[in-house]
């Protein structure tokens, strides 16, 4: 098969995490509160205790792949029994029933159950597809490619989905925000079920060709809570990769405030209709996707993945800080939505491009070190490494539901409240939270990162270090 074919294949399955994605940062809190009624502030802890147990399944995930002993190999079955139970857990999270929305209670009971269901099998599903990359291929460009690919499905279906949602599910029908219709949201859930199941199984059953039964595998003949302890703990002891976490829980901590609460900026403070979100959310991004994957090649050509990351987090900084002051300081024109919205389009599309640049490279950082960790410890643990940093990752992003729960009751937006009914000194106050919550942490994220070195030359004289090890123990072996 053909590298881009592969890319392809392997990439479909980045839709699984963008399905969630999209569900919670787009839908869920604005579901829930504005139009079930439920407390911003539960409606916050629920979605921060779900990811809570999110990140804590990742390294047992991670661990339990590593050490799978099958004939369909370590990945491979974790992901095709997660694709059934995956798209259902859309379907409830979607549709209440009545008794449920009666009661807050029962309906933060349900939105934490179908939480908790969600996240487990998109862990499942999502840690051993992220170590299948390491295995795919031990090229220090190819693995950026192999990556690239997963988020761009990654980026395009977390953008599209919801697009093609408020554009289609939710429009305005006669005078009616149909964001704001409850009949609308099990229609959503239908879609999301549907995509999960089409682009799991494209990933999964399009991979098979690179399951390997045989690897080296972490130590110990048992599968206890120790040796899982054990391997987790091992995968902390390289140097750059502590520095990885670090950076990663700043800058994704940023990215979850956004995430949270760019719906409801949008919604309120530009006060742009639905379709207008869709074409935000999705024109930016199919030309950043599109740009990213002409540029990736060229640019780690010229530097360092690090070097990159550094680049994409500055450019990111920036892109924060000249949208919303002007607004703020009245410097554009009130009744001049047209010029609003082309704003908005070009801030889009500078953020995801450079969000693409910084998460691509910086996982494609991931899988180098699990060959520097081979070459230490004799074992493979590509799931060990990305489950960890998924752990961080899912940490971190319980900062935005929590920050943008606990701020929409600050703030004082309430249920029931529509576009241009909103006070000023709440929409003010809408827009200070977004800042507050988004740069102070991409500050730290660049501050940790430039503390990261890596490079080609290092990681190729470590793959050629294994392949002599491995050919002397195959020598061996056959003595």
């Amino acid at each position: 098969m053909s590298r881009v074919g592969i890319r392809l294949l392997y990439g479909a399955g980045g839709a699984v995490g963008a399905v969630k994605e999209a569900a919670y940062t787009m839908f869920v809190l604005l579901f829930y509160t504005q139009v079930l009624g439920l407390s911003g502030t539960i409606t916050g802890l629920i979605i921060a205790t779900s990811l809570l147990w999110d990140g804590i399944s990742d390294p047992l995930v991670g661990s339990l792949s590593d050490r799978l002993r099958s004939r369909f190999g370590r990945r491979h079955p974790f992901m095709a029994l997660s694709i059934l139970p995956l798209g259902v857990g859309f379907l409830g999270l979607f549709a209440p029933p009545q008794w449920a929305i009666d009661s807050s209670g029962l309906l933060a009971a349900w939105l934490l159950f179908w939480s908790l269901w969600i996240r487990t099998f998109v862990t499942t599903f999502g840690i051993p597809h992220l170590a299948l990359s390491a295995e795919i291929t031990s090229d220090y460009h190819e693995r950026t490619q192999i990556l690239g690919a997963r988020m761009g499905f990654m980026f395009l279906c977390a953008v599209l989905l919801p697009a093609l949602a408020l554009a289609f599910i939710f429009p305005e029908y006669s005078g009616v925000d149909g964001r704001f219709e409850r009949a609308n949201y099990p229609l959503y859930g239908l879609l999301s079920c549907i995509v999960i199941w089409v682009m799991a199984s494209i990933s999964t059953f399009g991979t098979r060709h690179y399951i390997q039964p045989e690897v080296a595998q972490p130590g110990g003949s048992r599968t206890t809570f120790i040796e899982l302890s054990r391997d987790l703990w091992r995968t902390l002891g390289n140097r750059n990769f502590r520095y990885l976490i670090a950076y990663d829980l700043a800058a994704t901590s940023a990215y979850g405030v956004i995430a949270s609460l760019n719906m409801l900026v949008w919604t309120f403070f530009w006060e742009f209709s639905a379709l207008e979100i869709s074409i935000i959310l999705s024109v930016p991004t199919l030309l950043a996707v599109v740009l990213a994957m002409l540029t990736l090649g060229p640019l780690g050509r010229l530097l360092p993945k690090h070097r990159l990351v550094q680049f994409a987090l500055t450019g990111l900084i920036l892109n924060c800080l000249w949208l919303y002051p002007p607004q703020l300081a009245g410097w554009l024109p009130d009744d001049n939505q047209q010029l609003a919205f082309v704003l908005n389009f070009i801030f889009m599309l500078i953020f995801m491009y450079l969000f693409l640049v910084r998460i691509v490279n910086s996982t494609s950082m991931v899988a180098d070190l699990t060959d520097e960790h081979e070459l230490d410890h004799g074992v493979r643990q590509e799931a060990g490494f990305f489950s960890v940093i998924n752990f961080v990752s899912k940490m971190a992003t319980v900062v935005g539901p929590l920050y943008g729960g606990l701020a929409l009751d600050v703030v004082g937006l309430e249920a029931g409240m529509r576009p241009g009914e909103v006070s000023m000194g709440t929409l003010h106050g809408l827009v200070y939270a977004l800042g507050l919550g988004v740069i102070p942490p991409l500050v730290i994220a660049l501050l940790i990162i430039a503390r990261v070195t890596t490079s080609q030359a290092h990681v190729e004289a470590i793959q050629t270090q294994i392949k002599s090890r491995r050919s002397m123990e195959a020598a061996g072996t056959g003595d």
